[in-house]
């Protein structure tokens, strides 16, 4: 059944657009039709969500498939989720709006460590236990639908999250999900139970059942059966570029924008990057698959600007070809291209060449480390003189903001390498001067090197308090340079994130305990200490607090200085002893007994040369830590992700000796033991030529004709902000193809003028819009290219021709009417004022209705008001003067009203028309409201508007 959910999104629900499930792109499979139902259940909110390339890739895969049906669910903001709970209304699907638990399988993104309480949060709201352990046993609702997550972290560590799943789906979901759809069609047939399906479930591989595996003592994992493998295979898939042409929200989404993958995985071998090693081998896409991609993509979404999506984008050859190549075709559509963070060594004219367009985006690169030893370490493969020539080139080119990513906290770090960040930052200003422009800006984010599963560093970590030194540190290095902003990671949200990222099962327990507390991810950013409060204290309640204190002062450690042991410090006399949690210390081992060095060191004053040892000293002798065993048992080593863990302990001792290991997609093989049958081996596309440059988009500013459109804007299309209609109507044009003018200067605009913003929620036949054309068309074959493209809830009922020296609709603009629904709901006295400031009660008859009240108003002269402008004036206006017209156009008697004896009737159809100005002088139905209340002395309700007309004058 479905949830009436026009019911739910009231005036006071923010964005309800996002709840709609009416988006270009929706599929709305019939319901009757499909054996297997879905639910792509996004644990954000929709803004996040509906623009995540894995979730539109997934959800047009599964929708493909014969007799499967996908629809979508995202996190409620608070305001839904508060009336969900209010109402016991269950979450529901967008498109069908049908309760979750009607659907056969919910499938969740997890991708952060902290993120499983969102998941938490949306099972309950829809009813469903979160345990699969009582979902096995609940009766009460029948059979409740199987719960799956996917994504990094379910692939990376599910171990922490393993209660709260039926199954869990490692690595890419492309071939994978079909697999396990086939299974579910196969099972819902023959009548399976749960455990059976699910046991059907685990030979597929890539699906990883928690239940039917045990945790031992030592945090491994073990088959409890013997029909289940007893390690897990993570699924590998070839992107195709044609299903990333999906949905096209009628909201801003945090991704606004066509969004094509060119490159998955990447085999640069950075030691601290998890995605660089759980999605090797490197696959390019094929480089004519991406043009197309993008050209019928630009095509059939309407959007202005694209993005090529890799972990490093620079790192596919073809780029600059392909780039070029989809400009060149494009060059007359206003569109502009971005790409995430890239290789600052790969960055040159070329692909400069390539990016923004007349909306030139920023730039990201991420140097990691502040000196070259470092970098060694990560084998980040990024020399000082890469790094200045990238920077440098992106200077030249014309951006003069640029942002940065560097880590602290790595491991065989030294205050030297800390305050190097600084140093580069400040090199990097000095070289790169912009002559006769604005000063350049950097933006650095500092983050907390947190230690991630199936990484070489995966054995190590670093005590919040050593964090906090070292960022107090560097703002005092950052303290008084200019054309610098830094943000700092919080160093308790670091803690926690490698907390429950390197958790075994007894976590479950503490990401229950968090979410029940109100740790739901969002709180985080809205108050960090009220979320950290709720974590610790799950974590206090679990008894896990001893295994939280040792991550807190570095539980893994795997440095130490060679020179102090030969100084005669033993071991166990620098790493803290992780099973004695009485007496643990502040300081990471790797700072104990740290070597001073004067020179090369000191206070960097703004402007010094930097000493030739600061880029170029050697290695520090490092050794592992003799307290660790890198041969200890991981909750994680029951996932076979390729990686060969001999091979991590192997590059982890190159990192202790500051070796680097070349990429292999281009030179030799590391041997990581990725490469094979399983997983396949790494794809390259070899660089193309670059296409001769067709020239930047000119904006036609020719206006040759313009066309005035009278639309309306009715059902549920109402809940879509007045914002949001400018950018539908922008990518409606788009699609349609027509010959849209432009404004000059440096972001050209198309030319499209709405007469009046319509009030969210408030339905309208009556909207104008002007539309001004660089080529003169049939005005019926106009109509007939735009009607095609809008929404069927946007109905265009007429379209003229205006003389283009004409005023515009919104400065011929005088008025407007609209029809209102309105109820007496009782006397003030009951009900209490609202805004009555300037009331001055009318005298009106104790046996007053509708029509009297309609009368009153009409003969009144005055209703004063306080109106406060936007900067913060007041002043009285008179609502009267702004009336043209008021009528009764039917009242009826409300049943609340009829029981309780009152005189007057209960509802009624009022039709005013307004002064509605350009200037701000408009008369509103709040306004009507307000002297309703004045004649009648009864609290009215407003239940419903429409704008049936807006009214220009023509002189």
């Amino acid at each position: 059944m479905a949830v009436k959910v026009e019911e739910l999104l009231t005036a006071d629900i923010n964005q309800p657009a996002r709840y709609l499930g009416n988006e270009l792109g929706a599929t709305h499979k019939p319901w009757d039709e499909a054996l297997v139902r879905w639910v792509l259940t996004y644990p954000e909110v929709y803004e996040v969500g509906a623009s995540n390339l894995g979730h539109i890739i997934l959800y047009n895969i599964l929708n493909a498939g014969p007799r499967q049906l996908c629809d979508r669910a995202y996190l409620p903001a608070p305001d839904l989720a508060a009336k969900l709970r209010s109402t016991q209304t269950p979450l529901f699907a967008v498109e069908s709006r049908r309760s979750l638990t009607e659907f056969d399988i919910l499938g969740f993104s997890l991708s952060y460590e902290l993120g499983a309480t969102n998941i938490l949060e949306m099972l309950d709201l829809a009813g469903i236990p979160l345990t699969w352990q009582e979902r096995a046993t609940n009766r009460q609702n029948g059979q409740m639908p199987l719960i799956f997550a996917g994504g990094q972290t379910a692939t990376s560590n599910p171990e922490p999250y393993a209660d709260f799943f039926d199954f869990i789906a490692l690595g890419d979901g492309e071939e994978l999900l079909p697999e396990i759809g086939l299974i579910l069609a196969e099972g819902k047939t023959n009548n399976l139970s749960r455990e059976a399906l699910l046991l059907d479930l685990a030979q597929i591989p890539g699906v990883y059942v928690p239940q039917f595996y045990d945790m031992a003592a030592d945090g491994s994992v073990h088959p409890n059966r013997p029909q289940v493998p007893e390690r897990i295979l993570r699924r590998v898939a070839t992107p195709i570029p044609a299903y990333s042409i999906g949905l096209v929200p009628y909201v801003q989404t945090v991704h606004d924008r066509l969004t094509v993958e060119i490159r998955r995985g990447c085999t640069r071998g950075c030691r601290f990057c998890q995605p660089g090693m759980l999605t090797r081998p490197a696959r390019d896409v094929e480089p004519q698959q991406v043009v197309e991609a993008i050209e019928q993509g630009m095509q059939a979404t309407g959007h202005s600007e694209f993005s090529l999506l890799s972990l490093s984008c620079s790192d596919y050859l073809a780029l600059p070809a392909v780039g070029m190549e989809i400009k060149n075709r494009l060059k007359d559509k206003n569109i502009s291209l971005s790409l995430p963070s890239q290789r600052v060594d790969r960055f040159d004219d070329n692909i400069a060449d390539i990016l923004g367009g007349t909306r030139q985006g920023g730039l990201t690169f991420a140097p990691e480390a502040g000196t070259q030893r470092m970098r060694d370490i990560v084998n980040k493969g990024l020399t000082n003189e890469e790094l200045l020539r990238g920077v440098k080139t992106a200077v030249d080119r014309g951006w003069d903001k640029i942002k940065l990513y560097f880590m602290i906290g790595l491991p065989g770090e030294t205050d030297e390498d800390v305050v190097g960040i600084a140093e580069t930052v400040r090199w990097l200003h000095r070289e790169c001067r912009l002559d006769g422009r604005r000063g350049l800006i950097f933006n650095l984010t500092i983050s907390n090197f947190t230690p991630k599963p199936h990484t070489p560093f995966q054995w190590h970590s670093v005590s919040t308090a050593e964090f906090s030194r070292k960022q107090k540190l560097l703002k005092g290095e950052f303290r008084g340079m200019r054309g610098v902003k830094v943000n700092y990671t919080d160093v308790r949200i670091s803690a926690m994130e490698d907390f429950v990222g390197r958790g075994d099962r007894r976590l479950a327990a503490v990401v229950r305990r968090a979410w029940e507390l109100g740790a739901g991810m969002d709180a985080w950013w809205e108050s960090l200490d009220q979320a950290y409060k709720a974590w610790t204290q799950a974590i206090d309640e679990s008894g896990l607090t001893w295994k939280y204190r040792q991550v807190e002062s570095g539980e893994w450690n795997l440095f130490e200085k060679e020179e102090e042991k030969e100084e005669g410090s033993s071991a166990t006399d620098s790493v803290t002893d992780v099973t004695d949690v009485t007496d643990v210390t502040d300081v990471s081992p790797m700072e104990v007994g740290r070597r001073e060095k004067e020179e090369g060191r000191g206070k960097k004053e703004e402007g010094r040369e930097i000493k030739e040892d600061f880029f170029t000293s050697g290695p520090l002798p490092l050794s592992p830590s003799p307290s660790l065993s890198l041969d200890q048992a991981l909750p994680w080593d029951h996932l076979d992700t390729g990686i060969d863990k001999n091979w991590l302990k192997i590059d982890l001792q190159k990192a202790l000796e500051a070796a680097t290991v070349p990429d292999c997609s281009f030179e030799g093989c590391s041997r990581c033991g990725v490469c094979g049958t399983d997983f396949g081996h790494n794809v390259v596309v070899d660089a193309l030529p670059i296409p001769e440059f067709a020239g930047e988009f000119v904006p036609n500013t020719e206006r040759k004709q313009r066309l005035r459109v009278w639309f309306g804007k009715v059902g549920d299309m109402a809940l879509v902000g007045h914002l949001d209609l400018i950018r539908l109507f922008d990518r409606v044009v788009r699609r349609a193809d027509l010959p849209i003018s432009f404004t000059g200067g440096f972001h050209p605009n198309p030319r499209i003028s709405l007469a009046n913003a319509l009030p969210l929620g408030v339905t309208s036949t009556g909207e104008i819009a002007d539309f001004e054309l660089t080529e003169s068309i049939d005005i019926e074959s106009f109509r007939e290219k735009l009607a095609a493209k809008l929404p069927e809830n946007i109905p265009i009922y007429k379209v003229e021709s205006i003389d283009l020296k004409a005023p515009s609709a919104n400065q011929l603009l005088e008025a407007a009417e609209y029809v209102i629904t309105v109820a007496s709901a009782g006397s003030l006295t009951e009900n209490g004022e609202l805004d009555r400031e300037n009331a001055a009660p009318v005298s009106v008859a104790p046996d007053a209705n509708w029509e009297a009240w309609v009368k009153t108003i009409a003969e009144t002269e005055a209703f004063w008001r306080v109106h406060t402008t936007k900067s913060g004036k007041t002043q009285n206006v008179n609502l009267r003067e702004r009336l043209h017209k008021l009528e009764l156009v039917e009242q009826k008697p409300d049943s609340s009203t009829r029981a309780s004896g009152a005189t007057s009737e209960g509802r009624a159809v009022l039709r005013f028309t307004g002064s509605c100005r350009s200037d701000g002088n408009l008369l509103k139905p709040e306004h009507i409201v307000f002297m309703l209340e004045q004649v009648s002395q009864q609290e009215i309700q407003l239940l419903q508007v429409e704008r049936s007309q807006l009214i220009l004058g023509y002189g």
